[in-house]
Order: C-alpha cells, then sequence, then structure tokens
C-alpha cells in the first residue's frame, strides 16, 4: 500500500477559455481537479507514493478520471466504483479587479452519496504513514461528513499522522450543518492543520481582528490566531497558514506562516504578477507541505518548500501542480528570474 493517502471528491472541472465570462464563446475547457485529488498528483510528482481514495461512478467519465490520475503516476485501485456521476466546477478565470468565479454541480455525486461502512479503512490504511482529508468533503452531504469524521478516526487508530486543510466553501454548507457544527470534532483527530485565516475563522468559528477582507495583512495577527487555534485544539501540532495579499485578480503577495509548539515562523514573500490559476493555490502549498515536513527537519525548511511550491503553481494552468522538486528547490534559493533554461 502507498505510505500517502487523500481522500476526497474529484471533479470534472469546465473552464471558460482564457479569461472570457462563462459561454462567452460556445467553448469550455474540460479537465480534472478537486483538493484531495490536487494533492495527490502533486505528491506523487515529488516521487512519493500516493494513493487517492474516493468514490466514481462505472462509466466513461470515471473511467477518463482514473486515467489522469494513473497518468501523474497517483495509485488509484483503492477508489470505489459505484454512484451515478461526477461533480462538476464550472470556472470563470478572473482579471485585475473582476475576480475569479465558481459555479458547483456537486449534488448526488458518487462521493456525495457515499457513506460509513463503504471503506475498508483498515485495509487502506495498511502500511500507511499519512492521511490528508480537507474541509470541502464533510461540506458535500451528511453522509460524506459522517464518512470523513469516520475516516479520521480509523486514520488516528491505525498511528497515521493526519493532515487537514480546513477550506471553508460557503456555497457548499447547505444541507443543515454549519461548518463549525461538523469541523470541531473532526479537526479533533487532526495532528497537521492548515488554512487561510478565512477558514480558521469560518471552519471552526475562532474569532479574532483579522479582517479576512482585507487586502494587506498583520503578521501579529496571524500569530495571534494561529495561538487562539492551537489553544482551542490542543491535538495539532502544527498550524500553516496561507497569507495572500490581493492586490487584484493578478497581482497576490504570497507568503505563510507556521506555528509548532511554542514556535511562531514566516516564511519568504513572494509577489506574485500575471498569476496565470490560483485554483489550487491552496492545495500545492497542501501537499508541499506534507512533502516538506516528511522530508525536512527543520520546520523553517519545509514551510520555505511549501511557499515555493505554491508560488509556482500559480504560473501553471490547470488544479495540479505540475512542478518537480528541482524547479521548486530552485526558487527556494533565490532564483526567482524566470529566466529561459537552456
Amino acid at each position: 500500500m502507498a505510505k500517502f493517502i487523500t481522500f476526497g471528491e474529484i471533479m470534472l472541472r469546465l473552464k471558460a477559455p482564457g479569461h472570457e465570462r462563462l459561454f462567452q464563446s460556445p467553448r469550455l475547457e474540460a479537465t480534472f481537479g478537486g483538493g484531495e485529488a490536487n494533492v495527490a498528483v502533486a505528491l506523487a510528482n515529488y516521487g512519493l507514493e500516493v494513493s487517492f481514495v474516493t468514490a466514481l461512478p462505472d462509466n466513461d467519465i470515471g473511467d477518463a478520471t482514473i486515467r489522469e490520475l494513473r497518468s501523474f503516476g497517483v495509485e488509484t485501485s483503492l477508489i470505489k466504483r459505484q454512484g451515478n456521476r461526477v461533480g462538476i466546477y464550472y470556472l470563470e478565470a478572473g482579471a485585475n479587479q473582476r475576480p475569479s468565479k465558481v459555479v458547483y454541480d456537486r449534488d448526488h455525486s458518487s462521493i456525495c452519496e457515499a457513506k460509513p461502512g463503504d471503506f475498508d479503512w483498515s485495509y487502506i490504511f495498511e502500511g500507511a504513514e499519512w492521511f490528508h482529508i480537507t474541509g470541502i468533503t464533510p461540506a458535500l452531504s451528511q453522509s460524506a461528513a459522517a464518512l470523513s469524521l469516520e475516516s479520521v478516526k480509523a486514520a488516528k487508530k491505525a498511528g497515521l499522522t493526519v493532515s487537514c486543510d480546513f477550506n471553508y466553501r460557503g456555497k457548499l454548507w447547505t444541507y443543515g450543518k454549519s461548518a463549525p457544527d461538523v469541523m470541531a470534532e473532526l479537526v479533533s483527530y487532526v495532528d497537521v492543520g492548515i488554512a487561510n485565516e478565512e477558514d480558521c475563522q469560518k471552519s471552526l468559528g475562532i474569532t479574532t481582528d483579522v479582517n479576512v477582507e482585507q487586502g494587506e495583512l498583520d503578521l501579529t495577527r496571524y500569530e495571534a490566531l494561529s495561538a487562539k487555534v492551537m489553544e482551542s485544539y490542543p491535538n495539532l501540532s502544527i498550524l500553516a497558514i496561507t497569507l495572500r495579499e490581493s492586490r487584484s485578480a493578478d497581482r497576490n503577495g504570497w507568503s505563510a506562516c507556521l506555528r509548532h509548539k511554542d514556535d511562531f515562523i514566516h516564511s519568504s514573500q513572494y509577489e506574485i504578477t500575471d498569476i496565470i490559476d490560483r485554483v489550487g493555490g491552496g492545495d500545492s502549498f497542501a501537499s508541499a507541505l506534507i512533502y516538506g515536513l516528511s522530508s525536512y527537519e527543520n520546520k523553517q525548511d519545509a514551510l520555505e518548500f511549501a511557499v515555493a511550491a505554491s508560488c509556482l503553481k500559480h504560473s501553471i494552468p490547470g488544479d495540479f501542480n505540475r512542478v518537480n522538486i528541482n524547479e521548486v528547490k530552485k526558487l527556494m534559493s533565490g532564483d526567482a528570474s524566470g529566466r529561459v533554461q537552456r
């Protein structure tokens, strides 16, 4: 079995070409993506053994989805073929002061209708070391939330390190429970928390005076926010928070901070201009942090790897971060010139 396991939904991604509005022209670019699948692909790109766990219909779309994952080296034998549809999301890329927009079509997808007992977690976690999930799957449906809780309980029982990207998606929490109602119990089984400031406040209901809408950041406020989250969840050994300074849809400041026990550290900051695709940026950070924490003894090095990898993702179309370790290390070392490599 693979040493790294991710669990969640992979979707069909339908994007308007370039920076067009949805259906401005009669075309949509069809690829695949989804938080936990994005993490699996990136971990495979870093040379790790990784399996992606999900449910997909036994039809041509499900087959194509699995072929895509396998093309990156992700192990797919644990995927359950059940249900009737693959979830879809529509994407319109923003530009300048016009923000990007996402429209979900995920109701009654295979993973939405999956329930506790559908997966043999003891078998799935045999020989594994790390399990990753996000706050997106519990937002899909009551049964998906129960299944997500089942998975983290089983992972902890099996002795795995559990990471969770808190990922708040307001458009998905529609089945009667709020995010804090569900996430509070789930996060109590998590070792490594990953979030942005909105995720901490809206997924966990933990508030400080951090303004999630402002473009500029005050690092002392994030230090206070991370301390408050870890005080509320003493099971967390690490909490990493990405720091995005949104100047426009095309230009962002990008860095991250990390709290570990009594230490609070901040990464290098990148000024990302002419953003190609920021969707999947958080997932690229999460996957690179998992790799960094598994590969570096120094937490600062792990954080720098994660921020550099996610910075590079902003230059790549699609959900997946198609970079390798050497490319990330090159940016970490200070080579940000973008000069042609001959």
